[in-house]
């Protein structure tokens, strides 16, 4: 396997995430088993076979290698990709990818299709996924991958089997849909637009933005850029239901060993060990 960029791993019932986010520099996720990736700031060569793509806004770190990606599956022969983005950027990005092919004399087959906030996206039976409103300084979007699953309604709970198929059989829907939030993407956010989808906190996995993690940066100042700090997460402590908690694309301003340093500093216990810091 061709190794041509950083990748972190980590594994959660049944789920693998990886990838790697650093602010202002790439940022890039995957889950392999659910065939979903967030983000196209690089395109590592072994992320090249996921096909479906959520894009949360059109900053270069977190789009720049989308015709990459396009152009490697065409490359290597695989069927062209469906990648989602805001929907303001599906026109230009058409456009860009058209010029590129001409530039390059060669084809660039994908799907680009418009998210906007409160859309429920169908990707099996099994999986939709829903998106949010962020908060950032260009539109931007966060999603939630759900599994679907049918249970039987509580009122037929108690009968047997046979009376079971005979409803069915007559037409009767015996089963209703519950939907389980397996994995939240925040993407790039300042706290308002966390806050704007309780699901993030649901989420069994959530990816979360924490640009800022020192005491001497303003709150204000970064949240206007529509950023995460800290602070933001540690006022939040009591929401978060997740069972791994990912934070992410953290300033290049801080050396990896001062953002161990403090976050440990403020949450010794690393919210009681769902707390992992990419790095």
């Amino acid at each position: 396997m061709i190794n041509n960029l950083p990748v972190k791993t980590i594994a959660h019932k049944g789920l693998t995430i990886e990838g790697y986010s650093r602010a202002a520099v790439q940022t890039y996720w995957r889950i392999p088993e659910l065939k979903v990736g967030f983000d196209l700031g690089a395109q590592p060569w072994s992320f090249m076979g996921t096909p479906t793509w959520f894009v949360s806004h059109a900053h270069m770190d977190h789009l720049i290698a989308l015709p990459v990606y396009v152009a490697r599956r065409r490359m290597m022969k695989m069927t062209p990709p469906t990648i989602y983005l805001p929907e303001s950027i599906v026109e230009p990005m058409q456009r860009l990818l058209r010029l590129l092919s001409r530039v390059d004399r060669g084809r660039l087959p994908c799907t680009l299709l418009p998210a906007t906030p409160g859309d429920e996206i169908e990707l099996s039976r099994e999986q939709v996924v829903t998106v949010s409103a962020t908060t950032h300084t260009v539109p931007s979007l966060g999603f939630v991958v759900w599994e679907r699953r049918r249970k039987l309604k509580p009122e037929y709970q108690g009968l047997e089997g046979h009376q079971i198929r005979d409803l069915r059989l007559s037409g009767v829907d015996v089963t209703s849909e519950v939907r389980l939030p397996r994995v939240a993407y925040l993407g790039d956010s300042s706290p308002d637009g966390l806050d704007a989808c309780p699901a993030m906190f649901q989420a069994e996995v959530f990816i979360m933005e924490l640009t800022f993690v020192s005491p001497h940066h303003r709150r204000d100042k970064i949240h206007k850029y529509g950023h995460m700090h800290l602070d933001d997460l540690l006022e939040r402590r009591g929401q978060f239901r997740n069972e791994l908690i990912i934070a992410s694309h953290f300033s290049t301003r801080y050396h990896p060993n001062q953002v161990r340093q403090c976050v440990a500093k403020a949450l010794p216990d690393m919210l009681d060990g769902r707390l992992h810091l990419w790095l």
